[in-house]
């Protein structure tokens, strides 16, 4: 059903505070449903941005574990030392 102005009835628009047909009651759970519309919607935006963070300190805790298991496979000091110790005391 169409009003004359074109909208659809159900799509209209109100303003709880100057629709002179509502109770204080049916303004106050107007407010109180898009209150919790809103607190929903900020949750749920929220919990995206929660998650994406979660990972992306997971993705740098293992790109550091990682490169620490790296650099320690490659360090070779301790042979270079032991082989130079060796060769010291068979010169000697």
């Amino acid at each position: 059903p169409r009003e004359p102005s074109g909208e659809a009835a159900f799509a209209k628009r109100i303003d709880p505070a100057r629709e002179p047909g509502l109770s204080p009651q049916q303004r106050l759970l107007m407010a109180q449903v898009e209150s919790a519309q809103r607190q929903r919607a900020l949750q749920r935006r929220l919990r995206s941005r929660n998650v994406l963070l979660a990972l992306g300190i997971g993705a740098v805790t293992l790109g550091i574990y990682g490169y620490t298991f790296y650099s320690v496979s490659q360090e070779r000091f301790l042979d270079e030392l032991e082989q130079e110790a060796e060769a010291a005391r068979s010169r000697a």
